[in-house]
C-alpha cells in the first residue's frame, strides 16, 4: 500500500502562498489515515468471525453425523489395531484333478493364560493336564505361579477341548480365534501336500505358512488373497492315490522292505496321477525332522524324489534305444555276451550264463550286463552322457515340490569307458525314481521328453525329441517281451499288456562299498504296451521274499508282483478297459488253387 505524506510539499507551498495554515493540511491527512486503518481492522475482524463460524458449523455437522451413525449402528466393542500389524490367515484350498478336497483352512481356537487374572492356578493346572495328556500338571503350575503375565498353552484346540476348558471356569484361561490347515484325508498324499504351520502369531490370529511339499512350493500363490476362491488343482487322483498307497503298503510288508515308493505318470502330459513314499506321516500332526541317524529312515523322507539310488537294469533299455537310434544295431543284431567282460582289474558278469551270443532283443529280455556294456562301448562316453542329459537324468527334476530340488543325481567324477559300461546297466549313476518315470515316459510316448508335474494339465505337454519313434516302438516291444518271456513274468496283468524292465542294484554302504545282502529292487513298467498311456515305477528298499526255501531279493520276485497288483487295482480307476492285445500277423503268401 502506498501511504500519502502527512505534509505534502506541493500543498504546503501552495498554502503558504495563499497565507493559509499548513498544519491544517497535516491534521486533515491524519484524520483520513485513521479512518482507513479503522476500515481495514473492521474487515479483518469480520473475516476472522466468518472463518470461525464456518469451522463451528462443519465441526457440529461432523459430530452430529457421527452421533447419528452410532445411534443407528449395532453396538460392538471397539478394537485397537496398530497400522501394518494385520495378520492375513486366509489360504487357498488344494484339490485333486476331480476337484476333491485335499487341503483347506479350518476355523479353530487357541488357548492362552494370563496368570495375574487366574483365581485357582492349581485347579486349572490339574484340569488342563486331564484335558491335554501331553501337558504336565507340575510344569503348568510353575508357569501359572511364576512372574510371566502371558503363557501360550495350545496353539490350536478342538471344539470339544474348548468346551472342556471353558467348564473349568477360570477367568485367566482365554481363547483366541484363528485358522488352521486341515487335511481331511489324513495320511493320503502326505509327501505331496507336505504340511503347514504358523508364521506370525497374535492372540486373535495366526499366519498359516507352508513348510514342505506343494504347500511350501506354492506358498505365495496359496497365501495371495486374490486366489482365495480359486483352489490349486493338482494332477493327483484321490481314488487312484488311495489304492496305490494301500497296495504298496501291503507289498512293502509282504516283502519285508524298510521303505517303498511308487510313481504313476501320464506319458503324454507328464502329470503324476499318483506318487507314494513309505513310511509316511499325517500332515495334520507333522513329526519333527530327525536330528540324528539315517535321514532316509525318517517318515518325512520322500523316496520318490529324494531317494537317489542306482536303479540297476532298468537303465538298459535307454542304452539299447540309443544304440538303435544311432543306427549301430537293430533288435536282431547279435552281440557277443561271452563272459566275464574284462576292463583292467574289473570284471563284468551276468546273473546267469546266457551263452556266448544274444540278440539285442534278448539282451533286454534276459537282462544281460555284458551285452549292454558292449553296446555302451560302441556308443561311447560322450554320446552316452549327452543322451542322458537330454533325457533329464543329470539334473534335479522340476517336479513342483520343494524336496525335488534336493534330489540331484550322483554322477561319476570321471566319465571313463568303465563308467560308460556300468552306467549302461544302471550302476555308477544314481537317480531318483521320478527321473526314471520321466525317462520311461519318453520311451512310451514315441521318443519325446516330458516334464514331471504335480499340476493338472489341459493336454499333452511334449518336449524335444530324444530318440526316434521307430526306436521307441522297438524298445516297447522288448519291454513287453520282458514280461511275457523274461525276468518280469509275474508282472503280466490280463487285459492290460504290461511291458517293463526289472532292476536289482546292490545297496551302497555309507562308508563305501556295497552290502552283500541288501538291494534296491525296481520295476519300471508301461501299460498298455501296444498303446502306452501310463508309466508305473515301483521301488522297494531292502526287500526280501521269504516265502520260498531261500531268501530272494531280485526285483522279479519282489517289486514285480507288487506292481502287477497295483496295475490290476488302478487301471479300472483310470478308465482303462481290459482289451485283447493285438498280434502281429505273420507273412502270408497267396497262391492259386
Amino acid at each position: 500500500m502506498i501511504r500519502t505524506p502527512l505534509r505534502p510539499l506541493a500543498r504546503i507551498l501552495e498554502a503558504r502562498a495563499k497565507g493559509e495554515n499548513p498544519d491544517a493540511i497535516e491534521r486533515e491527512n491524519i484524520r483520513i489515515r485513521h479512518e482507513q486503518m479503522r476500515d481495514q481492522a473492521r474487515q479483518r475482524a469480520e473475516g476472522r468471525l466468518l472463518v470461525l463460524g464456518l469451522f463451528f458449523v462443519v465441526a457440529f455437522s461432523v459430530v452430529g453425523t457421527r452421533m447419528g451413525m452410532l445411534a443407528t449402528a449395532e453396538p460392538v466393542e471397539p478394537q485397537v489395531e496398530a497400522p501394518g500389524s494385520r495378520i492375513h490367515a486366509s489360504r487357498a484350498d488344494i484339490v485333486d484333478r476331480q476337484g476333491r478336497l485335499l487341503a483347506t483352512n479350518f476355523e479353530t481356537h487357541s488357548l492362552y493364560a494370563q496368570p495375574p487374572h487366574m483365581i485357582d492356578p492349581a485347579h486349572s493346572a490339574r484340569e488342563l493336564a486331564a484335558i491335554f495328556p501331553d501337558l504336565e500338571e507340575k510344569e503348568l503350575l510353575e508357569d501359572f505361579t511364576g512372574a510371566r503375565k502371558f503363557i501360550w498353552i495350545k496353539r490350536k484346540i478342538s471344539p470339544e477341548q474348548m468346551q472342556a476348558v471353558h467348564e473349568i471356569g477360570d477367568p485367566g484361561l482365554l481363547f483366541g480365534s484363528r485358522d488352521m490347515r486341515l487335511y481331511p484325508n489324513g495320511r493320503l498324499a502326505a509327501h505331496v501336500l507336505g504340511g503347514a504351520s504358523y508364521g506370525r502369531e497374535g492372540v486373535h490370529a495366526a499366519e498359516v505358512i507352508g513348510v514342505a511339499g506343494v504347500e511350501k512350493y506354492f506358498d505365495d500363490h496359496l497365501r495371495d488373497p486374490a486366489n482365495g476362491n480359486r483352489p490349486l488343482a493338482l494332477s493327483l487322483d484321490l481314488t487312484v492315490q488311495a489304492a496305490a498307497e494301500r497296495v504298496l503298503y501291503g507289498g512293502m510288508k509282504l516283502m519285508n522292505a524298510k521303505g517303498a515308493t511308487s510313481i504313476l505318470m501320464d506319458v503324454y502330459t507328464g502329470e503324476v496321477i499318483s506318487v507314494v513314499s513309505l513310511p509316511t506321516f499325517d500332515p495334520n500332526d507333522r513329526p519333527r525332522p530327525a536330528t540324528k541317524g539315517d535321514q532316509s529312515d525318517s517318515p518325512l523322507f520322500n523316496r520318490s524324489v529324494q531317494g537317489v539310488y542306482e536303479l540297476g537294469s532298468t537303465f538298459k533299455i535307454f542304452t539299447v534305444a540309443q544304440a538303435m537310434d544311432l543306427g549301430l544295431v537293430n533288435p536282431q543284431t547279435v552281440i557277443d555276451t561271452k563272459g566275464p567282460l574284462r576292463w583292467g582289474k574289473f570284471r563284468i558278469r551276468d546273473f546267469r550264463n546266457y551263452g556266448d551270443t544274444l540278440t539285442v532283443s534278448k539282451i533286454i529280455e534276459k537282462s544281460s550286463n555284458i551285452g549292454t556294456a558292449r553296446l555302451a562301448m560302441q556308443i561311447g562316453a560322450e554320446r552316452q552322457r549327452g543322451f542322458l542329459k537330454e533325457l533329464g537324468m543329470l539334473e534335479a527334476t522340476g517336479f513342483e515340490i520343494v524336496e525335488a530340488a534336493t534330489g540331484k543325481p550322483l554322477l561319476p567324477r570321471n566319465w571313463s569307458e568303465l563308467s560308460t559300461m556300468t552306467i549302461s546297466y544302471g550302476h555308477g549313476l544314481s537317480t531318483s525314481p521320478m527321473h526314471l518315470a520321466a525317462g520311461y515316459a519318453a520311451i512310451a510316448n514315441g521318443g519325446l521328453k516330458v516334464q514331471p508335474t504335480i499340476l493338472r494339465q489341459d493336454g499333452p505337454q511334449l518336449g524335444q525329441r530324444v530318440f526316434s519313434e521307430a526306436s521307441s516302438k522297438a524298445a516297447r516291444k522288448m519291454l513287453r517281451r520282458v514280461v511275457t518271456d523274461g525276468t518280469a513274468s509275474f508282472g503280466d496283468v490280463a487285459g492290460y499288456a504290461v511291458g517293463g524292465k526289472t532292476g536289482t542294484a546292490d545297496k551302497p554302504r555309507p562308508q563305501g562299498g556295497y552290502y552283500d545282502d541288501k538291494v534296491i529292487a525296481t520295476f519300471a513298467s508301461i501299460f498298455p504296451a501296444h498303446d502306452p498311456r501310463y508309466v508305473l515305477i515301483v521301488t522297494l528298499d531292502e526287500p526280501v521274499d521269504t516265502i520260498g526255501d531261500k531268501p530272494r531279493r531280485t526285483a522279479g520276485w519282489t517289486a514285480v508282483p507288487v506292481a502287477a497288483e497295483m496295475i490290476k487295482r488302478v487301471a479300472p480307476l483310470l478308465g482303462l478297459r481290459p482289451t485283447v492285445e493285438p498280434q502281429e500277423l505273420t507273412d502270408i503268401k497267396l497262391t492259386k488253387n
